[in-house]
């Protein structure tokens, strides 16, 4: 079986949303795993809910930066 880059970084991008996912959503409902640094962001309270405040945030300036663009095109 030939893997190229692609499929790595699929593998990649899958392993880090499971990573993400624990972190802010499921580590709340299990108990420690014993693994250091799965511990070490089930503990964290602040710092894991960055990425997930940074997405609505992004995607609002996404949008008027688009906006924007278009009143300047069409002016």
């Amino acid at each position: 079986m030939n893997l190229n880059v692609g499929h790595g970084l699929v593998v990649v991008s899958f392993l880090l949303l499971l990573l993400g996912s624990y972190a802010t959503l499921f580590s709340a409902f299990y108990p420690e795993t014993g693994i250091w640094m799965l511990d070490i962001l089930a503990q964290d309270t602040h710092y894991k809910y960055w990425i997930v405040m940074l997405i609505p945030t992004t995607t609002y300036f996404v949008i008027a930066n688009w906006v924007g663009w278009q009143y300047y095109r069409n002016s």
